[in-house]
């Protein structure tokens, strides 16, 4: 049982090569591919996600179940990626290679249609994204960018929506009291004389 559970039928050379192949097409193929991956969107995107690391699985790990194969070949995904991240920090322009550019889908409050297609987004899949950050709707928003990450940066409208209608409110509730206050003075008057 010891040995089934700890004996490599692949060289270790073979066990750290072969997660850093699959690193390296999976970062290549996702920046390829887009950010909208990397934002999981909708159920689509993470059936994809979820069923490209079971489709790789057997790429890292080969015919090999050990324990210890699979300690090294976790091991190799860790590494590779400490070691991207250090030289894509210390490189930027490496870093834009890789990371890629920043994609605006709204702009001065109106839709740019070129950054949705750019990220094959539909315009209801982006209203769930401003839903998600507190907005009602795309009225209310001056700028929208789908970063590298994956990550959206939302800009709202100065004031938004709500809060105008709110203090528009407000307005008109003072003026009703200010009007009651001068009605109630009139009476006041008119009962004393």
């Amino acid at each position: 049982m010891w040995r089934d559970m700890f004996h490599l039928s692949l060289p270790i050379a073979e066990k750290i090569l072969r997660p850093a192949i699959v690193y390296l097409f999976l970062v290549i193929f996702l920046r390829i591919f887009g950010k909208r991956e990397l934002a999981q969107l909708n159920p689509f995107d993470l059936v994809v996600l979820l069923s490209l690391s079971n489709t790789v699985q057997n790429a890292i790990i080969g015919d090999d179940n050990s324990v210890t194969g699979g300690i090294i070949g976790a091991f190799s995904l860790l590494g590779i990626n400490y070691l991207v991240v250090r030289l894509v920090f210390k490189h930027r322009r490496l870093d834009q290679l890789l990371e890629g550019e920043p994609t605006v889908l709204i702009e001065n409050g109106r839709l740019v249609p070129e950054g949705l297609a750019k990220e094959l987004m539909t315009e209801s899949e982006l209203l769930a994204v401003a839903h998600r950050q507190g907005f009602a709707s795309l009225d209310e928003i001056e700028r929208c960018v789908l970063e590298p990450g994956g990550t959206f940066f939302i800009q709202g409208k100065q004031p938004r929506l709500v809060e105008r209608q709110h203090a528009e409110l407000l307005e008109r509730f003072d003026r009703l009291e200010r009007k009651l206050d001068d009605l109630e003075r009139r009476l006041g008057r008119s009962c004393e004389g």
